[in-house]
């Protein structure tokens, strides 16, 4: 048994997915195995209410491979749920029952208040929006909640889904204009029904899979220059324009759609219709991305109660630095010391004038700081390719793509030709100040790293005197600081053009 290890069964309208989870204390959750299989339950419910014999038979089948794979993983640890397919048919509960009896697992029907709660809990543990309108649209349901301040105000459950949808409006598997607007007034008026929705001019923010694929289709469309969705921004007239494309494409050609998977194209038209009438109720100017969802709900709820302090919704970008920081090897006890002199030359340098202060600046140094060439873990000698990369294309859940950079310009700062190869793929995201910016936190944070060269904490205190056209910089020692003496004298050029000035450094040994 892998005690570490937490699997999740999700029985979906449209999909089934095994999802394998490992979390660690100090290095926090990690999604390690998905595997999707898509049944389209909603299909098989009948005129009657009941979920056909074909249905049920394809579930138990999908099932059994399931548990046959969670022996191979040894894995007996598992969270198991359906949602709107089964808890709409009206033969759910035998259905449930034949499940237990011929396969040996316990499903969880969740209810609707509790499918779209699991959703907020996502999103509010994985991204720092601080308020926003959540939609989640499955096959057969669709949840909306609204949450300020990071706290549930409220939650609802429509029972119409993307393969609902589709049946009831679209004669065949290409949407007409005509279909089009039926599905986008039915939304409509359904979400004008919940007064707590209308005009909140809050963003909305898209669960799921057909959420996920328009976010990869608008990269697509843009030549996005790095890799996830989760946490990625559309403004409200680039998800119109998709919108009307896709609406005006043949079932084949969304096929061939990229960043579309083809087991939605028949789908995903509809679904952006719901999407566009929610946001038109909600007034939102931004469409949102998470693609943490009701499985990560379900794996988050079960590891704070059994630990509360594993995660702070509040403090999203915070802990999983923390976690980035452990899984590649910083020490804590390091990393503790070289944040707190980055911030003690922080403060001095802006005492000066040589930076300019702000609450912002301090706390992206302290991140920085604490994966600063994180890349030496892969190799010493590329430490800064390897940090820039593994920061700028890996999703850190509470920032958004645009810090997610600034972050690895930061913690991989190596020299001004470097910065600009890296800064090169990004120079519409920021103006010419923000660079700036972080060049010149760049170089503090290589500055102070060469303090700490032997890596024996010895470096105690840094002090700066301005004396006429001169800058002296006293570095107080508690020991012999050869390694820092040669390694910050051939980095002194970095800060060197922070200062209008000369510059001096003094290591000063047994003082401060």
């Amino acid at each position: 048994m892998k005690n570490d290890q937490i699997a999740v069964i999700d029985i979906g309208s449209n999909t089934i997915r095994l999802v394998l989870y490992k979390y660690d204390v100090k290095r926090g959750l990690k999604e390690i195995e998905n595997i999707k299989v898509v049944a389209r339950l909603r299909n098989y419910l009948l005129a009657n209410g009941q979920l056909s014999n074909d249905g049920i038979e394809k579930l138990l089948n999908v099932l059994d491979t399931f548990k046959m794979m969670l022996h191979d993983y040894g894995i007996t640890n598992v969270l198991a749920t359906a949602t709107a397919a089964v808890r709409q048919a009206t033969n759910g509960p035998h259905i449930l029952m034949k499940i237990k009896k011929e396969i040996g697992i316990d499903i969880r029907l969740l209810s609707e208040e509790r499918e779209a709660f699991y959703g907020y809990l996502a999103v509010v543990y994985s991204l720092s929006t601080p308020s926003a309108v959540t939609i989640d649209m499955g096959g057969g349901s669709t949840e909306v909640t609204l949450y300020k301040d990071k706290e549930l105000m409220y939650s609802y459950s429509f029972p119409f889904g993307s393969v609902s949808l589709k049946q009831q409006f679209m004669k065949d598997d290409t949407l007409t204009s005509e279909e089009r607007n039926s599905i986008y007034q039915f939304a409509k008026e359904q979400f004008s029904s919940l007064k707590w929705l209308q005009g909140l001019s809050l963003p909305v923010i898209g669960i799921g899979g057909s959420a996920r694929n328009m976010a990869k289709i608008d990269q697509h469309k843009k030549g996005y220059p790095i890799s996830g969705i989760h946490q990625y921004k559309m403004k409200k007239e680039d998800f119109d324009e998709i919108r009307v494309k896709i609406a005006g494409l043949s079932y084949e050609e969304l096929k061939q759609l990229d960043g579309l998977s083809s087991d939605r194209a028949d789908i995903i038209a509809p679904v952006l219709e719901v999407f566009q009438a929610l946001m038109d109720v909600v007034g939102s100017p931004i469409f949102q991305f998470s693609r943490k969802g009701l499985r990560e709900g379900l794996v988050i709820e079960k590891i704070i109660k059994e630990n509360p302090k594993a995660f702070d919704k509040h403090h999203v970008s915070e802990y999983n630095v923390k976690f980035l920081a452990e899984e590649f090897g910083k020490s804590k006890e390091n990393n503790e010391y070289f944040t707190s002199l980055c911030e003690k030359v922080y403060q001095e340098f802006c005492r000066f004038s040589i930076l300019q202060f702000s609450n912002e600046s301090l706390a992206m140094l302290k991140q920085a700081a604490k994966l600063f060439y994180l890349g030496e873990y892969i190799e010493a000698d590329s430490a800064s390719q390897h940090t820039f990369y593994l920061l700028s294309n890996r999703s850190i859940d509470g920032l958004n793509h645009k810090d997610r950079i600034r972050l690895a310009l930061l913690a991989s700062y190596k020299n001004k030709e470097d910065f600009r190869r890296y800064a090169a793929p990004f120079l519409s995201w920021f103006t010419k100040d923000e660079l700036k910016q972080i060049q010149g936190l760049g170089s503090l944070l290589k500055f102070v790293y060469a303090l700490n060269a032997s890596k024996r904490k010895i470096v105690k205190d840094v002090v700066i005197r301005r004396n006429a056209q001169i800058i002296d910089v006293f570095i107080y020692t508690k020991g012999s600081a050869l390694a820092e003496i040669y390694k910050v004298n051939r980095q002194k050029k970095h800060i060197d053009k922070l200062f209008i000035e000369d510059v001096n450094l003094h290591f000063i040994e047994g003082e401060g």
